[in-house]
This record gives structure tokens, C-alpha cells and sequence, in this order.
């Protein structure tokens, strides 16, 4: 008995042609690859970057900027075998030790850090909180020399002996956020030749707290000598502080005070800074307590915007002299600034003739001030092309002279809304809303 095969013989199977699928992208240069990735939006990138380790290497050439979290991954090297070519890397957060439970998020407008229900204490970030200053100073120490074209990098709780790596290895860097610093690890950036943006933070109100006093000024001003914008928050100093920083940052633009804690006389310092033309002062608790004569207080020539936010401004000797200092200003900012009223703003008019160029006036946020203070001031400046009068709610249309009607027609520029309850109640009169028993919508 024969049976049939149920299939055919082997010999009679056609053999198929093995194909081989081969990847186009491969024969693409890595040039040409990264080109493409550097087209594609940013919310693409990490997507991209998990296809390949081919692909995940060339996105990490095109990442410049990082703001770490995690300590460890700078320590093991794999920050700068991941990332090579940053020139922006912030620190801050790495440098604080993370809570056993982190359960609560306190935000700052300086700082992001996590916290657990346990906390006890006046500070939220202590010197225990931070990483040992041999951890941080070997961190820097990878950084220095992984990152030789840094240009930005922000820190917390560096010492001096840290901060000379990053001075002495990166020499293109140009932007500096230091938190919890002090007057002596400031002698690690006077190697920094070409700093040009600094920003210190000292102390700040029951999140940490450091000294930084006219020490730690004088320091900083023979050592960087081409700063362009100075911030310094929650500092300490005085006259001799601010007079270095003036003598020896001949090319500084622009100085920011957040929070100071100047003594008396700082004001009259300002006059050595020969190129400055932006001050601005910051959630101030005092201007500066006696400023002293106006004959010892100078003035600042080149100053071209003098900006005040959240200060307060009860105290009119200072405002007087912040005023006289700044002579030359043609553009006044004055955001949310408590004890700013009819009387203290008046100020301003007597000073009419040192203020005769200003030609911006920016008011927000004072609730205090009417438009009997604003009237007797503003007429005062002749040049005055601009005005700007937001939130300021006991200023009302209704209370407009004519005399200030006319300035109005004559300005380049006006923003008016310094009532919104009043310019709501009146975009809403003729449509019934906001009535009792009034209708909101009609039937078609």
C-alpha cells in the first residue's frame, strides 16, 4: 500500500530570497541626524531620544541647560557622559537632602524644596539640611572639568574651595546664582574674569539665613570686575560695601536690593557707581534709615530707571533722598508699594526740579494714592510723555480734573485703570447684569 505525501517534497519548495530590512536612519550622519532632532519641537525630544542608544546619545549633545535633582547622578559621572555640552546648570535643589516622607511642596520665588509633616523649627533650610561642603566642592570639582564652556550655574551652600574649581576651569562663564553663602567662600569667585551676571542671596525670611556683609562686597568687587547686573537679596552692608562695588564694577548697569538689610548711608554711595542705569529695590522693609545730609548724598548721573515693588515708603527722609540720588531718572516704576499716599508722593513734586527728565511714570498697586496726589505731581514734569495708572482703587474717573484731562490728550502713551470695580460697573450699566432681579439672557 502507497500513500500519497501531504505535502510536497522538499526539493520541489522554491527557496525564498532571505530579505534583510535595513534601517534607513543608519545611513544618515550624525550631523544630519542632529540637524533633524534640532528641528523638531522640544516636547519631542524625550520621546525620540528612547529609540536608540544611538539616538539617545545625540539627543543628550543637543541639551544645554539642566536643573538637577538628584545629587547622585552628577556624583557618578553620568550627568557629564549623558549631557556634554551644557552651559546652563542649576544645582540649588540637588544640594538640599531630601526628607524621609517628602509629602509637603513649599515654593519660593527663589527656591523649590520638598518637606515632611515633621518639620519643626524657625528655617525651613538649615546647614543641616544641605550636603557636606566636601560633597559639594567634588560635585563642582566634575563640573569644572566635565563642562569647560559653562555659562550659567546656581548653587546653595558653596564653599570657597568649590567655587575656585568653577573659577578656575570655566572660564566662559558669565552667570552665577549663589544661595546660603558667606563673606569668605566669596573669595572663590574673584577668579570668575568675566562674570557679568551675579546674583547673591543671603538671607531669606524664615527659609534660611547667612551673612553676607561689606567683607563679602569688598571681596566681590576687586575680584569681579566686569559685572553688568548685580542682584544681591537679604544682604548686609553699608556704605563701604556699595562704594567698592562702584569703584571697581565701572561696567555695572543695572543693581537690584532685595530685601536689604543696609545700614545708614548707602544711599550716598551710589553715586560712585558711574555707569549705572537701572536700580531697582525689592520687598524693602526700609529704603535707608538715615541717609544723612543732602549735600554728602551725590547723585547718579548716568541713572536712567529707578524701579520700587512691594517696599514700604512710610518713611519720607528716605524717600526724599532715594529722590535726590536718583536726579536723573526718566522713567519711575512704583508697583505695590505700601505707604505710598497723597503726602509721600508729593515728595516727588518738590523734588520737581532734580526729577525735570522724567518721562515714563508707572503706578500699580497703591491703593492709598488719590488723584489729588497724582494731579499735584505729575504737572510738575514737563518731559512726562508716558503714563501708566493700574489698580490703584481710591483713584477715581470721577475725580478727574480738567487740567489733568488736558495732560492726558497731550501724552504718547496712557494706560487709565486704576479703579477695576468702577471700569467693570461701567462696561456692565447698560446690560442689566450685576442688578437684583436683572435679566441675563433673552429668549429668541
Amino acid at each position: 500500500m502507497q500513500f500519497q505525501p501531504l505535502s510536497p517534497r522538499n526539493d520541489t519548495v522554491p527557496r525564498k530570497s532571505l530579505v534583510i530590512a535595513i534601517d534607513p536612519f543608519s545611513l544618515l550622519s550624525d550631523q544630519l541626524l542632529l540637524y533633524i532632532f534640532s528641528k523638531l519641537p522640544y516636547s519631542y525630544h524625550s520621546t525620540t531620544s528612547l529609540v536608540c542608544k544611538r539616538w539617545m546619545h545625540l539627543h543628550g549633545l543637543l541639551v544645554q541647560s539642566v536643573k538637577l535633582l538628584d545629587w547622585d547622578f552628577l556624583e557618578s559621572g553620568r550627568l557629564i557622559r549623558r549631557f556634554p555640552n551644557l552651559t546652563d546648570i542649576d544645582l540649588v535643589r540637588a544640594c538640599i537632602r531630601l526628607p524621609y516622607n517628602p509629602v509637603i511642596l513649599l515654593s519660593h520665588k527663589f527656591l523649590s524644596i520638598q518637606l515632611d509633616s515633621r518639620f519643626v523649627g524657625d528655617r525651613f533650610v538649615s546647614g543641616d539640611d544641605l550636603l557636606p561642603h566636601d560633597v559639594i566642592d567634588e560635585g563642582l570639582r566634575i563640573v569644572a572639568e566635565g563642562c569647560p564652556n559653562l555659562r550659567k550655574i546656581g548653587l546653595i551652600g558653596a564653599s570657597e574651595k568649590g567655587l575656585s574649581s568653577v573659577a578656575a576651569e570655566c572660564l566662559t562663564l558669565q552667570e552665577l546664582e549663589l544661595h546660603y553663602c558667606t563673606d569668605l567662600s566669596l573669595r572663590g569667585i574673584s577668579g570668575c574674569q568675566n562674570l557679568q551676571i551675579l546674583k547673591l542671596i543671603g538671607s531669606v525670611r524664615e527659609l534660611y539665613n547667612s551673612v553676607i556683609s561689606d567683607i563679602g562686597l569688598t571681596i566681590l568687587a576687586q575680584g569681579c570686575r566686569r559685572l553688568v547686573k548685580l542682584e544681591l537679596c537679604g544682604c548686609e552692608g553699608s556704605y563701604d560695601g556699595i562704594k567698592a562695588i562702584g569703584q571697581c564694577c565701572q561696567m555695572l548697569e543695572e543693581l537690584t536690593l532685595c530685601d536689604h538689610r543696609m545700614d545708614g548711608g548707602w544711599l550716598s554711595a551710589l553715586s560712585f557707581c558711574g555707569n549705572l542705569k537701572t536700580l531697582k529695590l525689592q520687598s524693602c522693609q526700609s529704603i535707608g534709615a538715615n541717609p544723612g545730609s543732602d549735600e554728602h548724598l551725590g547723585s547718579c548721573p548716568t541713572l536712567e530707571t529707578l524701579h520700587l515693588q512691594q517696599c514700604q515708603m512710610r518713611d519720607k527722609k528716605s524717600i526724599r533722598a532715594l529722590f535726590l540720588v536718583c536726579e536723573a531718572v526718566r522713567e519711575l516704576v512704583l508697583h505695590d508699594c505700601w505707604g505710598l499716599e497723597d503726602e509721600t508722593f508729593g515728595i516727588a513734586s518738590i523734588c520737581s526740579i532734580i526729577l525735570r527728565r522724567l518721562k515714563s511714570l508707572s503706578v500699580e498697586g497703591c491703593s492709598l494714592l488719590t488723584v489729588e496726589g497724582l494731579d499735584s505731581v505729575v504737572h510738575s514734569w514737563k518731559e512726562l510723555q508716558r503714563l501708566r495708572v493700574v489698580s490703584c482703587n481710591n483713584i477715581k474717573d470721577s475725580e478727574v480734573t480738567p487740567a489733568l484731562a488736558t495732560l492726558f490728550s497731550i501724552l504718547k502713551e496712557l494706560k487709565w485703570r486704576p479703579d477695576s470695580r468702577s471700569l467693570l460697573s461701567s462696561s456692565l450699566a447698560e446690560t442689566g447684569m450685576g442688578k437684583k432681579g436683572g435679566k441675563f439672557f433673552k429668549r429668541a
